[in-house]
Formats: structure tokens, sequence, C-alpha cells
């Protein structure tokens, strides 16, 4: 393998091997602490604009297929390992990890010390920085890195938004294969519910659950207008996930606040922040954020405790919203706003990620709730 740079905007540099692609990647550091699950951090939207670390070491050992992706295509623009596992030992792998970033144009760099990685941007928070497997000067670099664009103030949602319109019918995998729309439908012995999506960087297992319990959902560009989606005459109003600062999406709180008490709203990670938003509350950067699959989060109506996956750099602030909503959950490392419930409205949303691929599972019901809101009303 040939050598490959890792260099921070604060002037910290990690020398490794390169794999995946022969290619510089710019964007803001982060690490995420699953020990599973790497195609489908690779293929989360939320992800643009960022290169990510993992904490877990050996990462390729399971290569790649074409069925645990989340979109359309890969989204983290560079990939940081401990330890890369070129040969992959799974029964399910269509690819090594290694080619498939290469075909993406995507560079990774291994053999660096994580560890040591991931103590600094605890230290000293997620930051700019290029990783680099063809210019090997570091200072360059670092002047790069320094220049980069800081992730507030990036409305990337309607980067990675879809262009049109579209259909969602595949619903959660079994061993049999994929659930459909239909056969929800015929378990349940009634109609589906019409649930319009907006897709500020929706991911595959937020559709098909959805679909598992009995929506039939329309997915919508991230600006689309209100008064549209209320054309659609919608049982409900999905509000996904996605990368960036939740307050330049453009066009998004205002297009929420004119949904709020005319329909059921659940909303999910940046989706839950635009909620916050159209509330008049007001968010805030993480010094570095929540990523992973292991994240503690208390439901304040019970006690209960879940652990959930979470992939976020920014934040509700649970002062700003006033008498509008009541904070439901919070995370437990940290005390920020894990949750919200719309007083007088069938809304509410989460900060983590209850359709979580490949887990934990905890929060799943979740989109039950979200069904029995609709039904209700």
């Amino acid at each position: 393998m040939s050598e490959a740079i890792l260099a921070l905007a604060d002037g910290t540099v990690f020398r490794g091997r390169a794999f995946g692609a022969r290619a510089q990647a710019v964007g803001e550091i982060v690490f995420n602490t699953s020990m599973t699950g790497y195609q489908e951090i690779l293929t989360d939207p939320s992800y643009e604009g960022q290169l990510v670390a993992m904490t877990y070491p050996q990462i390729g050992n399971v290569g790649v297929n074409k069925h645990d992706v989340e979109s359309r295509r890969p989204f983290v623009r560079g990939f940081v390992v401990r330890e890369y596992r070129e040969v992959p030992s799974s029964w399910r792998a269509e690819e090594s990890l290694g080619s498939y970033l290469a075909r993406h144009g995507i560079p990774g760099i291994e053999g660096i010390d994580t560890r040591a990685l991931v103590r600094h941007l605890r230290d000293h928070g997620a930051q700019e920085a290029v990783l680099s497997t063809d210019d090997l000067d570091a200072e360059r670099l670092v002047r790069r890195a320094k220049d980069a664009p800081s992730m507030v103030g990036q409305d990337l949602a309607n980067v990675v938004t879809c262009t049109e319109p579209y259909g969602w019918t595949q619903g959660p995998w079994t061993l049999e294969g994929y659930v459909s729309a239909e056969d929800v439908a015929a378990r349940r012995g009634r109609p589906p519910r019409k649930v319009v999506a907006y897709d500020y960087g929706i991911k595959y297992n937020i559709l098909r659950n959805l679909v598992g319990v009995g929506c039939a959902v329309r997915v919508v560009p991230a600006s689309t207008p209100a008064r549209e989606v209320l054309d659609l005459s919608p049982d409900g109003v999905f509000l996904s996930n996605g990368p960036g600062d939740p307050d330049a999406v453009v066009g998004a709180r205002e297009n929420v606040a004119e949904l709020l008490g005319k329909v059921p709203v659940f909303g999910i990670c940046l989706g839950h922040q635009i909620l916050g938003l159209a509330l008049g509350g007001k968010t805030h950067k993480l010094k570095f954020g929540h990523h992973g699959g292991n994240q503690p989060v208390q439901d304040l109506t019970t006690g209960k405790v879940e652990i959930t996956a979470q992939n976020h750099g920014f934040v509700v602030d649970a002062t700003s919203l006033g008498d509008r909503a009541e904070v439901s959950h919070v995370n437990l490392n940290d005390r920020t706003v894990e949750g919200l419930v719309v007083k007088g409205q069938p809304t509410f949303s989460v900060q983590y990620h209850p359709e979580a691929s490949p887990g934990p599972h905890d929060a799943r019901y979740l989109f039950r709730r979200f069904v029995d809101l609709m039904e209700r009303r």
C-alpha cells in the first residue's frame, strides 16, 4: 500500500496507508463508535460533507453488498480506520470495501492511531480536515484544511435530496425477502395510511419501517412547498434525517410551520431539528456530535432508557422553545434534547434513529406511534 495523510485544520497530521480511491477529500472529521454497519454509515446521506473515523479497529472484514446500502450512493467523503481488511470473510460479500470506495472516488486511510485521533477530537472538537492519498505535502494539506468552510451555515440537505417525487413500497427485510406494502395492508385488513416524507437525506430503512407499519409513502424533495404536500391529502407527514446545519436549510422551517396543526408530523434527526426551528426554537452545534450505535436516551414520560443509534452534530436548544413543545427525551451522556412533543398537536420528533440498521432497535416502536396518531385523527 502507498502512503496517505490525514491533515487537520489545527495542524495535527496523521500518516498511514492508503486504500480506496487515489484522491483528496475535504470535510469535517468526526468519529463513529459503532462496531458494525460500516456500509450503512458510508451510504447515510447525513454524512455528506464529512470524513468519518471508525473507533472499532477492524473494518472491511464483511465486505460490501447491494442489500446493506441506505441510499443511492455513499456520501462519506473520506474513510479513516485502524486496520483495513482487504479480503472479506462474509458469505454475503459481493465486493471488497477498498474496491467499493475506489469505484466511488472516495479515499481511505488505515494504519493510524484512531484512539489518538478520537481523543484529539473529543478534546478539541470536530474540525475541517483533508484526507489525501496522492498529494503527501503535509503543510499544504493543513493549509487546505484551514481554508475549508465550516459545517455551520451549509445547506447540505438540498444537495443530497431527491430531484423528483417518488413512491416507496418496499418494507422490512425478512428471511423470505422484503415485505411489500400490499403484504402489510393484507395483514392489517385495512388500506395503508398515506404519508408524505420530506427527503432531507432520507435513509432507505426509514422508508422500509414506515411501510412495515402500514404506510404508503410518497417521498418529496426538501424544497417542496407545504401547500403541494397538503394537496396530496396525506394522513401524515414525515421529516427525515439529513446533513449540515438545520438553520441553513432553505425554506424548511417555513414549510414545516405551515403544516403544524393541519396533519400529524413525525421528525427524525435533522427533521427533529427543523421542527424545533419551525416552533420558534434555536439550534446550536455540538463540540464533536453524536455518531454511533450506543447513545443512552431516557424517555422522560416513562423513565425508560433506550440505547440508540445517532448521527448528528447539531441539537435543539431546549430553553428556546417556550411553551409550544415539551422535551420528551434527553441524552444521558450530556443531557441534550433527544425528543419533542408539540403541545395540543399530533406531532413529535426524536433526535436519534429508531430505524437503525443494523441496530439497536430499542426505539422502533416510534413508527407505530406515528401510525396510531394518524388513525386516531
